[in-house]
């Protein structure tokens, strides 16, 4: 992307500030397949029992999750993780990195999960459109501008 200016500021770095790590999205795939306790977490991701632990730790402090607390019968009190509206927010981008995973790194055998829509049954697909409702087929079809909170450097 060449953008005819440069922001000190940039969305994208800062948004990779808190999730641009694996174990951090694969902590996300699992709570937005509703796997909410650490054990359950730990078993589906492979993740060591400290990186989890921290990992659940930021996004809770970012605001991606939230702590609920549960005891189950004779055990101590633990608490579950599950996403906030900030955390559901990300979605089509791990649904995004999914379909880029599909069509890049899949083997022979297609891809290990497919998503579908509930009601109907039918493939779940990504789509830019301008706020207009214009598709938008990639990186050519757009103009980036600075917007209000750009705080501009010299290229």
């Amino acid at each position: 992307m060449n953008v005819p200016f440069r922001v000190t500021n940039c969305s994208i770095e800062r948004t990779l500030d808190i999730v641009g790590e694996k174990w951090t999205f694969l902590v996300l795939r699992e709570a937005f397949s509703g796997v909410r306790r650490f054990a359950d977490m730990q078993a589906n991701t492979g993740a060591p029992r400290q990186v989890l632990s921290a990992r659940l730790a930021r996004l809770v402090d970012e605001g991606l999750l939230r702590k609920e607390p549960y005891r189950e019968p004779g055990q101590r009190q633990r608490d579950e993780y599950r996403l906030t509206e900030k955390g559901r927010d990300l979605y089509p981008l791990l649904v995004a990195l999914m379909h880029w995973g599909d069509k890049y790194l899949t083997g022979d055998h297609g891809p290990p999960v497919l998503l579908t829509h509930r009601d109907c049954g039918a493939p779940i697909g990504l789509r830019f459109h301008c706020s207009d409702g214009h598709d938008v087929a990639g990186p050519r079809e757009v103009t980036p501008v600075p917007g209000g909170g750009a705080e501009l450097r010299s290229a």
